[in-house]
């Protein structure tokens, strides 16, 4: 038994299919079902239901995953420790909320691929949800949330704060034309996502039935149905404001109590310190800073 053993019983564990399994290992099939049989020797245990639909993990296979994910990530990290140890480089998967990476982090991102070249960076977007669980299950190195998050495995620090503005189509210049709330469609990402949370919670702490709430994937589709009137959402002004020259907005304020958000970068606590995260998380603090200083 060795790594790669445990990395492909993680992978069939995922898929429950082991061509699946194969094809993302660029395995045959038949090698898959090798290392499997051979974990299932050694542990004198089946740890796959096999059925017509695929596989299936029995009591023992769930047991052994949670070591087996906790063993491949220790060896991850102990080959960031040593192999990374010097000048940054290799990998580094970062997660983000869609709006912190498309107003916050392309100025970052740009001089630290510039000044690091040898670090392979990957930004995955998502809501806050997603990002917590993604971190936790070893998937991505860190991300951008909206916090605070308050779980034991995790550490956390504030990056940016946010403004939140409730946002609708530009009609006229009437500062107080506010939309009617009860009659607009909510425009929002899926579930998971803070800043629904808070429109939704204010709108409940006005006793107000939103009319319609539409999700979507991406924020200029949000941006764009809010400029064609469709509906209302909220946003950070940061974002309201980065793309007023492409999109007729209004912004309006919002109770204080649900206006303001803190973007906290969060990480696991046993991750390693490699320098790659180090002079990524300086460069996005230093352009944070000039950013206030601005």
């Amino acid at each position: 038994m060795d790594i790669e053993d445990l990395n492909v019983f993680r992978v069939v564990a995922k898929h429950g299919n082991i061509s699946k399994a194969a094809e993302e290992l660029n395995f045959v099939q038949s090698s898959v079902t090798s290392k499997i049989q051979k974990l299932e020797a050694h542990f004198q245990t089946p740890l796959f239901h096999r059925h017509r639909y695929g596989v299936s993990l029995t009591a023992a296979g769930k047991t052994l995953l949670t070591y087996a994910e906790n063993i491949l990530h220790c060896f991850a990290e102990a080959e960031k420790a040593i192999i990374y140890s010097g000048t940054p480089k290799g990998p580094l998967a970062i997660g983000s909320m869609e709006t912190t990476a498309a107003v916050r982090l392309p100025l970052p991102l740009y001089f630290f691929s510039m000044n690091y070249p040898d670090v392979d960076i990957s930004l995955k977007t998502g809501p806050t949800d997603e990002l917590v669980a993604s971190v936790l299950a070893y998937e991505i190195d860190g991300a951008f949330v909206a916090g605070p998050v308050h779980h034991k495995e995790l550490s956390q620090q504030a990056v940016f704060e946010e403004e939140l503005v409730l946002v609708a189509q530009k009609k006229g210049a009437a500062v107080n034309d506010r939309p009617d709330l009860s009659r607009s469609s909510l425009l929002v990402f899926k579930q998971g996502c803070t800043y629904r949370k808070r429109l939704e919670e204010w709108l409940r702490s006005e006793k107000i039935m939103p009319h319609k709430i539409m999700e979507f994937g991406s924020l200029d589709a949000i941006l764009g149905c809010v400029h064609a009137g469709l509906g209302i959402t909220l946003l950070p002004k940061s974002v309201v404001d980065r793309f007023q020259d492409r999109y007729a907005l209004a912004c309006y304020e919002i109770p204080e109590q649900f206006a303001k958000v803190t973007t906290f970068f969060i990480q696991r606590k046993n991750a390693a310190a490699t320098p790659a995260m180090q002079k990524f998380l300086e460069t996005v603090k230093d352009g944070a800073a000039m950013r206030r200083a601005g």
